[in-house]
């Protein structure tokens, strides 16, 4: 009776292939891995912790040292002060509005005009991509007053719209979906799909849309945290009487001569509160995404 040995692969010239050591284990990481992600986590997550304690007391036993470091009794009554004074509830319908389209029409016209820069062949195409790489370069600061007169003379103060149309491209999401598509999208999948007669619009939606999804999920995320904490330009063009943002309503109750320290922080955790929920629900497709365009086979 004869044994057959099991064979090793070989290679095109006969030669044994060497496998690689540790391939296909599943890595562990050691007490130290977890000690240093534990610290990081604590440190990560001790300003929204800190935040709901403070939001907890009252602001004279804010104002004593040392501070609290636990949980007080007036958590749900400074929420509903909150609430009512910033009128939270009409602030985070016009966040939720503004950061949503926001988000859709940057993700898009970035995609549109990543998959034209890294693919398509045109005049002056390296002049316009240094011109919307250098318009990062220019401090938000300058542009204030020019942009304010537009929106006065448009009529569009105090309107959703002032603080939509400025920010529905950015320069930064152009960029990085050019340098995605430059890679992850193959020519030669673009030019099969001319060959079988796909229209421009058709590529986009069947070849580019698809081979750009992790990277678009990537720049939403980006896009929807900085429209939801964005201050600067909202404090300009809207009012807090009229259509205010989250971070507008906020500003409202640090006014006065003693401002409540525990009411500014009950504030501050409603506006937080969102985007947590929106990272419990969809942080797997989110790290998912990211896995995805940065795992190529």
């Amino acid at each position: 009776m004869t044994t057959t040995l099991p064979t090793r692969s070989t290679g095109p010239t006969g030669s044994a292939k060497p496998r690689k050591r540790g391939a296909g284990r599943q890595l562990h990481g050691g007490k130290v891995t977890y000690a240093v992600l534990i610290l990081f986590t604590i440190g990560s997550l001790f300003p929204l912790v800190w935040t709901a304690i403070a939001a907890s007391r009252n602001n004279t036993r804010l104002a004593e040292t040392p501070p609290p470091f636990w949980f007080g009794g007036n958590l749900f009554k400074n929420l509903e002060i909150a609430w009512t004074d910033a009128n939270m509830g009409t602030a985070l319908l016009n966040t939720l509005v503004v950061a949503g389209t926001i988000t859709v029409g940057t993700v898009l016209f970035s995609t549109l005009a990543g998959f034209a820069f890294a693919k398509l062949r045109f005049r002056f195409r390296g002049f316009l991509l240094l011109l919307v790489i250098g318009t990062m370069m220019v401090p938000p600061q300058l542009s204030v007053v020019p942009l304010f007169m537009v929106v006065a003379k448009l009529g569009w103060t105090d309107q959703l719209q002032s603080v939509v149309l400025p920010t529905l491209v950015s320069a930064f999401g152009v960029f990085f979906m050019r340098q995605y598509l430059k890679e992850a999208l193959p020519t030669e999948l673009i030019e099969a799909a001319r060959v079988d007669g796909a229209s421009s619009l058709r590529v986009i939606w069947h070849v580019v849309f698809p081979a750009a999804r992790p990277a678009m999920a990537v720049l939403a995320m980006l896009t929807f945290v900085m429209a939801w904490n964005d201050f600067f330009w909202p404090i300009i063009a809207l009012t807090q009487e009229g259509s205010p943002t989250v971070q507008v309503a906020l500003a409202g109750l640090g006014r006065g001569n003693i401002p409540d320290q525990s009411v500014i922080m009950a504030g501050a955790l409603l506006g937080t509160l969102p985007l947590l929920i929106a990272f419990v629900l969809f942080g797997k497709q989110i790290v998912g995404g990211i896995m995805q365009g940065a795992v190529k086979g």
